[in-house]
């Protein structure tokens, strides 16, 4: 018995499929799509990916840029930060400089006023000292035609220290002043000591000061002087006294 009668049909069968799935064509499934709609779809798929590409292009670009203008901008402001520093210190170093000039014209205008005031202290003494001629001159003209004679003006004393008496006093000639007045001025200074009275005589002969109160004038002289007192006297009275050749011509006391 042969093999094709042993397997038959089914043999045959399976040959038959064997040949179709060989030999057959693959067969695909597609869907139609109208031509004008295949276009639209290319050109918005072209057009999406040409702005896809622009963007990246514009943003790589716009990162490049700022990266760039950055330091850019970082390397400005760090110069414009050096000028202003740079102007600071010079307006610092302006000021500081008109400080200590300003300094310098203060400790000058305070030296300047504390020799004002110096000259202010003198110019009041010497202003004391004119009131005092100005009052002898006064006193002087009404006595111009009166009688002559020698007058004691405005006898001040003041003690400055414990045993230091300070005296001033003018001296003055009446009528015209024709002749000149030689004279000297004798102090007499009354004080108590250990509880009794005791008169003290300027100047002392044995003291070789009697130059210190010579008179000389025409019309007038200012004294003033200091006299040493001994120590532990209590002063009570100074009696100023104007002497010529030893005959007294004025005196005047005063208290201090």
């Amino acid at each position: 018995m042969s093999l094709r009668k042993l397997f038959g049909p089914s043999l045959r069968m399976k040959l038959w499929r064997r040949r179709l799935s060989v030999a057959a064509p693959r067969v695909s499934i597609r869907r139609h799509l109208p031509w004008p709609l295949r276009l639209l779809l290319v050109t918005v798929v072209l057009g999406l990916a040409g702005a896809i590409a622009l963007a990246t292009y514009d943003l790589g670009r716009s990162l490049a840029g700022r990266g760039s203008g950055v330091s850019g901008v970082g390397a400005d402001d760090v110069r414009q930060l050096r000028e202003q520093l740079a102007q600071a210190s010079a307006e610092r170093d302006r000021y500081a400089g008109s400080v200590d000039a300003a300094g310098s014209q203060l400790q000058i205008e305070r030296s300047a006023q504390t020799q004002l005031a110096a000259q202010v202290k003198n110019l009041v003494t010497e202003n004391a000292r004119l009131k005092e001629d100005l009052a002898f001159f006064e006193s002087l003209l009404p006595a111009s035609t009166g009688a002559q004679g020698i007058t004691i003006r405005r006898l001040t004393t003041e003690m400055i220290a414990p045993n230091q008496l300070k005296y001033r006093l003018l001296v003055m000639q009446g009528g015209k002043g024709d002749r000149e007045f030689a004279g000297n001025l004798q102090l007499a200074v009354s004080v108590v000591r250990d509880g009794k009275s005791a008169m003290i005589i300027f100047p002392d002969s044995k003291s070789g000061e009697s130059d210190k109160f010579k008179l000389g004038f025409r019309h007038y002289q200012r004294l003033e002087g200091m006299l040493s007192l001994p120590e532990g006297v209590t002063l009570q009275a100074v009696q100023a006294r104007i002497l010529e050749k030893g005959q007294l011509r004025a005196q005047q006391s005063a208290k201090p």
